[in-house]
């Protein structure tokens, strides 16, 4: 997710006794198990100041949630008490203290963020004579003073649903704030990103309780990091975002960058690499689309070229070379770098705001689909042909390790559906992006997020939009912040609820369950699907057929 400061949130113990609640929020007839194909659209919820609303789904399927944000974790600490709320404040405002800038009225809210399934055995807990099961969703929290690690233990009750993994690194230092994750199967470690623009990082942590986490941006670099995908080849596929200058009006200039590291030995990433960003040729001049900086001769960077416009908007394909920036063999200093700074001097190609992005199941890691979130704005001028709304796209490679390719746009946004940010594929020919479009947005436009499912089979170039299978609402916490937000300059929360972490996996670890190796059965053979309803409540989601 994006660092946006959105408004506020708040923290809100309002579904204490959650788990295990059941929560249907859409009717129908329709069959879930007829396939994502069969599922059909739902209106936008409305976005109404003050009012809370539930999601919605399309019909036949329904939500339940796995974990929310004033659940106690099985291992508290004074910081980090709660699934999705620090021990800095009340979980909901205290109208004994009075709100004034610096003073919390409320805990900080900790936005659990991307989930991670996996199936592991024996793994261990805070109690050694409870058994914790083999279904675990972990994630790392994007939000607050403190970044940590959790671990839901789905086969858990609701003393033991949440772990505590780490709150410090192996050397003492803090963990920051996190937004991204994976599980590396040749490493046997999660994998982290910290979107922290030059001081951002990927760390790497063992799974279990008392985990080991580590920073391996020497090898990674800095970057403002948040996707991060294996390949068959054990290859590590990052995506960057970091906005960039703002000028004309709301418009960023592409300043971010497609990341893959090619590890020396994929079991262990602390032997190095070489990392590589994406570069794409202009079909205009043949040369490398390069980043434009912001000066008195080009007072809009390359926001508005004739190359930004080719980048977001539907076309021909362009060619794309992977490029090298940084070497651990070259390199041999063992210190940290900066990976934007590098991919700009080797001249990679800047994007606008890129996420997240995942392989397409089937086609042997030679499909690659990302986004690039935009500028969240309606006033954008780079709204109508540069990119302002956003755009999804797909890189074709003859094999995961090429270093050439082509890169076509999937999908260009518009005012109802930009901001895209996660994705995951729900079977061969059908993915899924969802919203991080924000409070200003969602004024703007009168609606809160969205999450879209999209056919690879598709041409939308031809007008064809995607189904709206879940139309985020807004929880009471979240309503409550997005008030206090505007009250004596505001609290240190976000407002509205955003969708991140939609995950869909079936949790297998071994080198054959990496993201894109199988064709996701969804809701069968194992295969399950979750979402995290950042800020508010915290709530993290898992997504099954009515009735089941």
């Amino acid at each position: 997710m994006a660092k946006k400061r959105r408004g506020s949130v708040v923290v809100a113990g309002v579904a204490t006794g959650l788990i295990g609640a059941g929560l249907a929020l859409s009717a129908g007839a329709a069959d879930a198990s007829d396939g994502v194909a069969a599922w059909s659209s739902v209106p936008p919820v409305s976005d109404v100041r003050g009012v809370t609303a539930p999601d919605v789904l399309s019909p036949g399927l329904t939500e339940h949630p796995a974990a929310q944000g004033s659940l106690k974790l099985e291992n508290p600490t004074a910081q980090v008490p709660y699934y999705g709320y620090l021990g800095d404040g009340t979980l909901l405002p205290d109208p004994a203290v009075k709100q004034a800038p610096g003073v919390k009225i409320e805990a900080s809210k900790t936005e659990p963020d991307k989930n991670t399934y996996l199936r592991l055995p024996g793994l261990h807990g805070a109690d050694p004579a409870y058994p914790y099961g083999t279904h675990f969703l972990f994630q790392g929290h994007e939000g607050g003073e403190a970044g940590y690690i959790t671990r839901v233990n789905l086969d858990a009750d609701q003393a033991h649903r949440v772990t505590l993994l780490a709150t410090k690194e192996t050397d003492g230092t803090d963990i920051p704030a996190i937004d991204g994750s994976t599980w590396d199967p040749w490493a046997q470690r999660l994998l982290f990103t910290s979107e922290e623009g030059s001081q951002g990082a990927v760390l790497q942590a063992t799974p279990d309780i008392a985990a080991k986490v580590q920073d391996i941006s020497w090898v990674t670099g800095r970057a403002g990091y948040e996707g991060i995908q294996n390949d068959s080849a054990g290859n590590l596929w990052m995506v960057e975002d970091s906005g960039g200058t703002t000028v004309a009006t709301k418009a960023k200039v592409p300043n971010s960058f497609v990341y893959r590291l090619i590890p020396y030995d994929k079991h262990d990433l602390t032997k190095g690499g070489r990392l590589q960003a994406l570069q794409v040729v202009s079909r205009r001049s043949g040369s490398p689309v390069t980043y434009q900086g912001v000066d008195a001769a080009h007072p809009t960077g390359g926001a508005f070229t004739d190359d930004e416009k080719d980048l977001t908007n539907y076309g021909p394909a362009l060619s794309t070379h992977w490029v090298t920036v940084h070497d651990t063999r070259t390199d041999t200093s063992g210190k940290a770098f900066d990976a934007n700074a590098l991919a700009k001097a080797a001249k990679a190609t800047p994007f606008k705001r890129p996420e997240n992005g995942q392989f397409r199941p089937g086609t042997d890691f030679r499909e690659f689909y990302f986004d690039a979130t935009g500028d969240t704005d309606t006033t954008s001028t780079a709204n109508s042909g540069y990119g302002g709304w956003g755009t999804l796209y797909k890189l074709t490679q003859g094999d995961p390790r090429s270093d050439d390719g082509r890169l076509t746009v999937f999908y260009t946004g518009d005012k109802a559906h930009t901001g895209l940010d996660n994705v995951t594929f729900l079977d061969r020919t059908h993915v899924a992006f969802v919203e991080d479009a924000g409070d200003t947005l969602h004024a703007q436009r009168g609606a809160l997020d969205s999450g879209y499912v999209f056919a690879t089979t598709t041409d939308y170039s031809r007008g064809a939009q995607p189904v709206r299978f879940l139309a985020e609402g807004r929880d009471p916490s979240a309503t409550l912040d997005g008030m206090l937000s505007s009250v004596n300059g505001g609290i240190q929360n976000d407002g509205d609820n955003e969708i991140t972490g939609i995950h869909a996996s079936d949790g297998d670890p071994s080198t054959h369950g990496i993201l894109g190796a199988k064709v996701p059965t969804l809701f069968r053979g194992g295969w399950r699907l979750f979402w995290t309803q950042q800020h508010g409540d915290n709530t993290t989601w898992e997504i099954t057929p009515a009735g089941r």
